[in-house]
């Protein structure tokens, strides 16, 4: 038994770093594609940035004051949708807008009360679309309150979609990674992601995956028409995946990787912060099947905690032999996210401490869901439990 469990946890990573679309290989999802050649008399790529924004007071002056510092040929400008704010987040926005001299590319709109059947993110999403298309963008930038722009952030992703072509195009943003428990937690989740969608397959048209990161998604206005706009997904809680699958669906073509230099600007710190960051999606992830639950759990034990378990503990040869080639394969496998990061490849060693509390983080998300409070975020439930 214990050399067939030895021989299953070579197989899972062998599968893993040879047959999932190489997902780890982050350094590779972020590179840029060579910009395509402009003509002299091309208009300037039009783009409208939406920002969704509540209570991000403390952070958006900074996101603002990014997205205007863009570099490029473009015609840029931004609609932030308050979104029943209590702190001054639009006052923030404006004042950053003013100091940077370009007050005249930021329109702040209050959001209206939120619509039946809509996510709050989603329905102040739909507002700023609304009043970004009197503009006719060739594309529209979603984009959240907390995140920081590098200066190429914006040029990098048009040249991406324009060269691909590709109909939507997403970066994950550089986490925010300091504390301790920010170190253990958040490049794991960045593995995990790219884990369950690999951007190899979902820029695939061959493949059904798709997915894409919510704090930084490019897209064509008619690709999202096509693909039934936001009110197709206005429920989701998963919202940015929901429209990289609905745009697939519909014909569209999908760019996801990784930016080392735009980033979030919210700090986790704690891991119960990091804990209900997991425990606001993971169970909606599953499509509350408590099956499903059970049986992710248990492929988690056996993909990260039987390989050091066999290597550290059985007391045969093989079975030993085996578990430590699944653990170093798991461990390089992780590496290129820590080089990301920036953080020593020693952090490979806790990949197994991870995933026990992503483990935990599961069963606390089916808990909120079970008791009614699924999704909580920002004093909202947005995944209440079905009638």
């Amino acid at each position: 038994m214990l050399f067939a469990a030895g021989i299953l946890s070579l197989l899972i990573w062998g599968y893993l770093l040879l047959g999932r679309g190489g997902f780890w290989r982050i350094h590779h999802a972020a590179s840029p594609l060579p910009a395509p050649a402009r003509l002299a008399n091309e208009s300037p790529v039009r783009i409208a940035v939406i920002v969704p924004a509540r209570n991000e007071a403390d952070v958006v002056g900074r996101a603002i004051s990014s997205l205007l510092r863009q570099a490029g040929p473009y015609s840029l400008h931004i609609f932030l949708v308050d979104d029943g704010s209590t702190d001054g987040t639009a006052q923030a926005a404006r004042e950053a807008a003013a100091l940077a001299g370009r007050a005249e590319m930021l329109t702040v709109s209050q959001g209206q009360p939120l619509a039946p059947g809509w996510s709050g993110k989603l329905w102040a999403m739909q507002q700023g679309i609304g009043l970004a298309r009197l503009s006719a963008p060739d594309f529209f930038l979603f984009t959240d309150a907390d995140v920081e722009h590098a200066p190429g952030s914006v040029s990098a992703l048009v040249q991406i979609a324009r060269s691909g072509p590709y109909d939507l195009a997403s970066f994950m943003v550089k986490l925010y990674c300091e504390t301790p428990s920010e170190k253990l937690l958040i490049p794991a989740f960045v593995f995990f992601f790219f884990k369950l969608y690999p951007p190899a397959w979902i820029a695939n048209p061959s493949r059904s995956a798709a997915g894409a990161a919510g704090g930084c998604v490019l897209i064509r206005p008619a690709a999202l028409e096509q693909a039934g706009g936001l009110e197709a997904i206005r429920q989701e809680v998963i919202d940015d995946c929901s429209l990289a699958a609905r745009v697939k669906r519909s014909g569209g073509r999908l760019w996801l990787g990784a930016s080392a230099t735009t980033r979030s600007l919210r700090p986790y710190g704690s891991f119960s912060e990091i804990g209900r960051m997991i425990s606001r999606n993971a169970f909606n992830q599953l499509h509350h099947s408590s099956l499903l639950l059970l049986l992710s759990v248990l492929g988690m034990v056996v993909t990260y905690l039987l390989p050091p378990a066999l290597a550290l503990l059985s007391n045969r040869a093989w079975p030993a032999a085996l578990g430590a080639v699944a653990w170093i394969l798991m461990m390089l496998s992780y590496v290129p996210v820590l080089r990301l990061y920036r953080l020593s490849p020693l952090w490979a060693l806790a990949l197994p401490l991870a995933a026990v509390f992503y483990m935990g983080a599961t069963f606390h998300s089916a808990w909120k869901y079970w008791t009614g409070r699924g999704g909580e975020w920002k004093g909202r439930v947005q995944d209440p439990v079905e009638s």
